[in-house]
Parts: C-alpha cells; structure tokens; sequence
C-alpha cells in the first residue's frame, strides 16, 4: 500500500522500500515491531504535528487528597498551564473587593460616567491584587509517574473533595485511531531506516562469512549507512518539527 494507515502496512512499506521482496530483509517480526514503537515514540516526543492541545478536568476526590498528587492520564505528554484554582472574576461575597469594584463598573457603565477602556483598566488593575496576593499555582507534572503534583493546596486545605482543577495539556494523537499519522512522511523514512539498522546487526554477526556463489555478506555498510540516515532524520525533526525550547512546562 503506498498510503500506509496502520501498523502492518507501515511495515509493508518499509520492508519493500528496503527491496523486498526482490531481497530477503534478514529482520525478525518481533523487531520490526520494535522499531515501528521505536520510530513513533520518537516522532511523539519531537514533532509537533504528533500532539493536539486540549484541556483536562479533574474533580478532586478524597483519595488524591491522602495522595497531595493527581493521577493524570498517560496519553498526556506535556501540562504548559494550570487555571486558578479558586476564585473568579465574579463572587458571591458582597464584602469581596472584586464584588464592590464590579458593582461601580456597572453602575458607571450604565450611566455613562465610565467606558470600555475604564472597564479594561479596572480589570487588569484586579489581576494584578490577584496576582500580588494569591499568586498562581506551583505545580509540577512527572510524566513518567502520570502525576500532577500542586504544592501547598493540598497541605494548606486550599484545595477540597469535589473542587475541580482545569488544566491546559497537550495528548498524544493515538496512531491507531488518526490512521494518517503511519503516512507522515518523516515516519515512514525513520521508519525504514531503523528497519535498515537492525538489518545491518544481524548481518554483522555473520561478517566475512561467504556465500554460495561467492557473494559475501556487508552488514556493516548497511549499518553505517543506516545510522547517517538516522542522524539526519532526528536532525531534521529537532530543526524543523519540534516546539520552541521552553514552550512546555512539566
């Protein structure tokens, strides 16, 4: 298939673009699914077409409050921003300062003492008291624990049984579903060239060993020229498929 769209045809591909079955590709099946898990770890960590921003919504349980750490879902791969936590533009608590200045910008705005352009000061003059005095969020995603640590809110009570935490994260597009993903043209090259470097190690074991007719096996040729193409390919994904450095926080 010259449109690959899932595991087996990913392998079908690379397989004939390594010439078979003109030549017989001395790789076993189990490798070949090694090197395809391989390929795609590495085009999900650097390439930006392998995530999709979304936003996660956890209802804190009793249970993530004994623990002080959220379990999070494996298919994300970075956390870039936590929303506030408590509070809002808008409260309930008639003595709350937000809640008296809110009420002076309607009534301004309703008799056409203030504008827009008042409105818009008087809203960042509020983030900034917020920012002063409540700050933002400290928290911390370890990836490979699945856990989103935020510190102080669970120790100082801050954060309650049923309270809910927002996140802005970015998944991992599972290949399986989005089929298109095996048809990325960078996959399909370091795909095949891995093919072509595991090839190579297995010939290499059988170096100067002639064959009938007096062909002699070169798997370290193979090898070499696979690991150029290899480091060009992972060159390539870092200059022109990866995020800026720092866009990502945990």
């Amino acid at each position: 298939m010259a449109r690959p769209n899932s595991r087996a045809t990913l392998i079908e591909y690379c397989l004939r673009n390594l010439g078979d079955p003109v030549i017989e590709i001395n790789v076993d099946p189990d490798q070949l699914e090694d090197r395809v898990d391989e390929a795609l770890q590495h085009w999900q960590e650097y390439h930006d077409d392998a995530t999709i921003r979304g936003y996660l919504k956890h209802q804190i349980t009793a249970q993530d409050i004994a623990n002080e750490y959220i379990t999070i879902p494996s298919d994300i791969l970075y956390l870039s921003h936590l929303f506030p936590i408590k509070g809002g533009s808008i409260t309930k608590d008639f003595f709350d300062i937000k809640y008296q200045l809110h009420l002076n910008d309607i009534a301004n705005l309703q008799t056409y003492m203030g504008d827009l352009a008042y409105y818009e000061q008087m809203q960042q003059y509020l983030s900034l008291i917020d920012m002063q005095l409540n700050g933002t969020p400290q928290v911390e995603f370890s990836r490979k624990q699945n856990r989103l640590y935020i510190f102080g809110d669970f120790v100082d009570n801050d954060l309650e049984e049923g309270d809910y935490v927002i996140a802005e994260v970015y998944r991992i597009i599972n290949p399986d579903t989005h089929t298109s993903v095996y048809n990325d043209k960078w996959l399909k090259e370091y795909t095949t060239a891995l093919i072509k470097r595991q090839w190579g190690a297995n010939l290499i074991k059988f170096e100067g060993m002639q064959l009938p007719g007096g062909v002699t096996l070169n798997g370290r040729q193979l090898f070499e020229d696979a690991m150029q193409e290899i480091e060009r390919l992972r060159d390539e994904i870092r200059l022109n498929g990866e995020m800026p450095i720092n866009f990502f926080v945990g």
